[in-house]
């Protein structure tokens, strides 16, 4: 592990050699360790600490309205997550947390970081992006809920992960952590993409989605 890995991530992204010695040295964390198939996190526990994933890998699994249980996200270090809980009105997580792969854990104290923002402008114009790209995950998943049939769920999920000038999409979850995602069942979801593909829309080949037919895509929707 390289502590110095959190400067690759977002929210400390573009810290001069200086301010990162000086954001080291100031700054109040502790590291832990949590082995595969740990529960760290419970959805609706309080959030005290910036959480920062340096090792290894998080299940991030949501419990909605009628008890479900879905599979929203597997992140990857290095990266951190929940950051705008921390300091929101409930300050809770939104989401259960448990390690799909044996992870490292940072946890900066919450005044330590607070008091790091009002000394360093670019933390905090960096934790402002944060939070606004984590709001429009929020937006993307009920917009995609917004959709009744399954098939535009499908469809504009595809396209909002689709990266401008580019016409394959590498999907973050698999059909299993899709349909949950969607709300819907495996098979249903299954048989939706089988005739997206069959129609010449899609193709699909080891985790990636190339779009062969963006305009007829979003005239489905």
């Amino acid at each position: 592990m390289d502590i110095t890995d959190i400067f690759k991530i977002p929210l400390f992204r573009n810290f001069t050699q200086k301010m990162q010695e000086d954001f080291l040295e100031n700054l109040e964390y502790t590291i832990e360790n949590h082995s595969k198939g740990k529960t760290i996190i419970h959805q609706d526990s309080p959030c005290q600490a910036i959480h920062v994933l340096l090792e290894g890998k998080l299940n991030v699994d949501v419990v909605d309205v009628s008890g479900i249980e879905v599979r929203v996200e597997v992140i990857q270090a290095p990266r951190t997550f929940a950051t705008p809980h921390v300091f929101s009105e409930k300050n809770l997580f939104p989401a259960t947390f448990s390690v799909e792969e044996d992870v490292v854990l940072m946890k900066i104290a919450k005044e330590s970081f607070f008091k790091m923002m009002h000394s360093m402008p670019l933390l905090l114009h960096n934790f402002l992006c944060v939070s606004t790209s984590c709001n429009k995950c929020t937006m993307t998943r009920l917009r995609v809920l917004s959709f009744r049939g399954i098939r535009s769920r499908y469809i504009y999920y595809l396209l909002d992960h689709l990266k401008e000038g580019q016409d394959t999409v590498d999907m973050e979850h698999n059909q299993v952590q899709l349909a949950e995602y969607f709300g819907v069942t495996r098979p249903a979801l299954s048989k939706e993409i089988g005739k997206l593909v069959d129609s010449g829309f899609i193709s699909i080949s080891r985790g990636k989605v190339k779009i062969l037919n963006k305009q007829a895509l979003i005239s489905l929707l």
